[in-house]
């Protein structure tokens, strides 16, 4: 039994639809977590692009939600699960921000981690400050991969 991560819309490692683009209506992919340990209190994604270093000089940060319910497993299509917190992205928004590429394509990673605790931290926090908040509670994690071109 190993924590897993997929979408209806794509394969792991396969190409993301444009329409879940940022500049293609945004919409977030539908989502289902598999597998999820036993002990687990809560569960964490964080969507980012580390192939934007070459371009952006930083990995870009796409979506970030935490204290996701380990009963709710399911992402709908451009929704979160219900009571669970999403964080600021690169955008300068809270939510989701889909893949936007600026020079070419890039891989996208959503990685999900199972925490033995909830987190206190507030509606906007940064990808930095729930990495930092769930040190030492990670159970297991996964990831999955996706690629988008511009």
């Amino acid at each position: 039994m190993t924590l897993s991560l997929e979408s209806k819309a794509f394969e792991n490692g396969g190409a993301i639809p444009k329409k879940y683009g940022y500049k293609h209506g945004n919409i977030s992919p539908p989502l289902t977590i598999n597998e999820i340990p036993e002990n687990t209190v809560s569960l964490v994604l964080i969507m980012d692009d580390p192939d934007a270093m070459g371009a952006v000089g930083k990995v870009w940060v796409h979506w970030v939600v935490w204290n996701i319910d380990p009963e709710n497993t399911e992402f709908k299509e451009n929704s979160i699960p219900s009571d669970c917190i999403e964080g600021e992205t690169d955008f300068g928004e809270i939510g989701y921000g889909g893949p936007a590429p600026p020079d070419k394509e890039h891989t996208y990673i959503f990685k999900l981690y199972a925490l033995d605790q909830k987190l206190d931290n507030k509606t906007g926090s940064s990808k930095k400050e729930i990495e930092l908040a769930m040190k030492n509670h990670i159970i297991e994690e996964t990831l999955l991969q996706g690629r988008y071109a511009p």
